[in-house]
This record gives structure tokens, sequence and C-alpha cells, in this order.
């Protein structure tokens, strides 16, 4: 399986993901020619060798009328340390101050969506692109809405809608597209430490908007003071990624480092790992405890609710536990990003005492589902591929709508396909 892994232990912002997957590419000169020739107004794209902490890799200067947006690097400005000089998004580097100073290299065009989907609508670029590029600016749009109260339709960009954020967004949308991988995993993400300068006044760090864009993604702080993660970076990773967690193990056959301006004790890179791994192998974690006090109806309520706060499965096992008295272990399957829910909910609605946890690799068939016209109306089926191997099955709970609307069986229903 064609597999795509971003180490993201130094953040991520726009800039650094294009040019750490224009590194994939055996000819990246000619890669930036075609992203170049998507036709963004005033941009122009141009790759540059870039070393940090000898490790050599690629900067992605984003040119716009011919002048670079600020000092390129991946941050707001930052209030005290600054770590990678940017400005709550374009260019990740602005060193002056964005908000304020409109004699910058250039004006700052403020774009709401309606601007950004007209300037869309006339760029070279695939339905699919396009369509990505607007749910990532969606996800930003959705942050900002609930940040500041204010109904998405009204939401007016400031720094992410400039064009070179724009331009950010849509070399990585159409990178990824060309790259035409099968499973996207990012590492849990270092969102950095301190305080950010941007167009609302100095926040905390990870800005709320980025705060919100990467709810339930792994994220942690730091020594380093300034803001690692930007909200254009969130929101491009939480758009891509199929899962979030460790490298998976897979035989690489291309890896690209996208740079910051600035250097630091660490690189300050985007690492992007290209390669074969197994079919839909990742990894769970399973929380069990033993239960000898609670009856049929309140297990029965916790596996529900247990459901409801995002397990991947709840099952129990009879057990004989101390003094011969049988009980039940409660198992619970979920996402590592879920562990902090999930472990809250079992505490809540069971009566144990204690949590075990044990991370657990597992391998799965590829799944998909398909809505198939029949004489009772659509049903969903669910396909499953993988690992040589191909079956499908018709939904539950369609079946059992059709089954009550009928006045027949399920059986009876399934004899009909």
């Amino acid at each position: 399986m064609k597999t795509l892994y971003f180490d993201c232990s130094m953040g991520a912002a726009g800039d650094m993901l294009t040019a750490a997957l224009i590194e994939l590419f055996p000819d990246k000169d000619a890669v930036a020619d075609e992203l170049n020739r998507i036709g963004i107004p005033g941009i122009f794209y141009i790759p540059a060798e870039s070393k940090k902490c000898g490790i050599t890799g690629t900067r992605m200067h984003v040119m716009y009328r011919g002048m670079e947006e600020g000092e390129h690097s991946h941050e707001h400005h930052i209030h005290d340390e600054p770590h990678h000089e940017h400005t709550h998004e374009p260019k990740h580097e602005h060193t002056h101050e964005h908000t304020h100073s409109h004699d910058h290299m250039h004006e700052h065009a403020h774009n709401d969506m309606t601007e950004i989907k007209h300037i869309l609508s006339h760029l070279n670029l695939s339905d699919k692109v396009r369509a990505d590029v607007l749910e990532v600016y969606d996800l930003i749009a959705q942050a900002e809405s609930q940040v500041h109260g204010v109904p998405v339709a009204q939401i007016h960009f400031h720094e992410v809608g400039n064009m070179d954020a724009i331009a950010d967004i849509t070399a990585v949308c159409y990178l990824m597209d060309k790259l035409n991988v099968d499973r996207i995993i990012v590492s849990p993400i270092h969102v950095g430490s301190g305080q950010v300068r941007c167009a609302h006044g100095i926040l905390p760090v990870p800005a709320p908007a980025t705060a919100l864009i990467l709810k339930d993604v792994p994220i942690y702080g730091g020594e380093i003071r300034g803001e690692l993660c930007t909200p254009t970076g969130a929101a491009l990773l939480k758009h891509f990624a199929n899962s979030f967690g460790p490298m998976p193990m897979m035989q690489t056959t291309a890896i690209g480092y996208g740079m910051g301006k600035k250097d630091f004790p660490a690189a300050n890179c985007v690492r992007a790992m290209l390669g074969e791994s197994a079919e839909q192998a990742d990894s769970v974690l399973e929380l069990s405890c033993n239960l000898d006090d609670m009856t049929g109806e309140e297990l029965g309520f916790a596996m529900e609710r247990l459901f409801d706060e995002g397990a991947l499965d709840v099952f129990t096992i009879p057990i004989n536990m101390k003094k011969s008295r049988p009980g039940q272990m409660l198992c619970v399957l979920c996402r590592e990003e879920k562990r902090d829910e999930i472990t809250r909910a079992i505490f809540r609605y069971t009566t144990t005492l204690g949590i075990r946890e044990q991370r657990m690799n597992r391998c799965t068939l590829d799944r998909t589902i398909e809505t198939i016209d029949t004489p009772y109306g659509p049903i969903r089926k669910k396909i499953s591929s993988g690992y040589g191997v191909e079956r499908s099955k018709f939904e539950y709970e369609d079946l059992a709508r059709v089954a009550k609307e009928q006045g027949i069986g399920i059986r009876e229903i399934l004899k009909n396909f």
C-alpha cells in the first residue's frame, strides 16, 4: 500500500509541507513549473536548497508580484523569543507587524470565502484539487467562526486569505493529488509554546483557531517558544490525514525535507516519507477492566455510551474473578487520540476502580460504502477488500428499515439480490 508519513516534530506550515512534498518527486524543478502553471494571480514558486542541522532539504519561496512575503518560515509574529516568524499564516515568516503595517512588501488582500472561490474558479486545477482547497478553507472558517462568534458566511480571512497563503494551500492539495497515495499518517504534532501576535492581537500558542482545528488530534508543546503549527498547516494535515500516530512499518522510496527559515537546536523542518506499507495496518489501544457488580442493563448502557464517545469497538468476555465470583471483562478499542475521553467514560459509566491499557497492532481490510438502487429503494452496501480478498455486505440498518416498512423478514429481502 502506497503510504505517506509526515513527521511533524517541529510543527507544520503550508510552505514547509509544500517543500517536503515537492522533494518526493525526482525532478522538483519540473514539478515547480507545474505549480507555476496553475495560474494563481501574481504567484511564482521557487524551490531552493536549504540546510538545517547538517540536513539538506528545500525551502519553498512563494513570490507575489515579484517579491516574497516577509521572511518565510512557519509562524506568526511571536511575542517573546520568536520561533518561526510567521504572521498567523501566509508564509509563516513575517518579522514585521503584519496586522498594523500595510506598507508591507505587498498589499494584503483579506479575502472571504466568496472571493477565494472566485480565485479558484479561474485556476488550472482539477475538480478534486479545487474541492480539497475549499474543504481546507472550510476547516479554517469553521474554527474562526467558533473562536470569534461570527457566522461562517461572514468570516473575513486575514493572514490565511492572502495570495501566498492561497498558494500554499493550493500547492499542497495539488501535490497530494499528484502523489495519489493510499494512506496518509501524521505524527503527533509539536505546536510550540508561548504567545503569538496575529491580526486579532497577542494570543496563546497554539492560536485559538489552530487549537480548534487540531481538536481530537494528538499534539504537544515543548521548550521552543513560538508557533510551530500554523492554522494552514493544521488544516492541511487534518484534511488529508487518515490517522495520527507513529510511523508504520514501511519500505521508504523517497524522503522529503521541507525547511523553515530560522535555525534551532532541532532541525526546523517537516519530513515527508513515501513508501510501501502493509495493507491497512495500524495500531489501536485496548482499554479493559473487570466488573462483577453491574447489572446487564447498566453494562449495556455503558457500552452504548462508549460507542457514542468514539470507541472503535466495545465487547465483554465472561470471566471468573476472586472468590469464584462470575464477572465480565469490558474491552474497549479506540484510537490513541481518543484515549483520555474513553478512559473518563469508562470510569463514569462503570463501577471499575482501575483500567488496563495496551497498544495493539492490527491489519484491516479497506472499506468503502456504496449505495445500491433496489426495488425497495436505495440500500447501502459495505465493500471490503485487501490482502487478496474482497467481500460485500448490505448495511443492517438499511435492511432493518426496509423490513419494517414492508412487513417482511431481512432474509426475504436478501433473496431478491
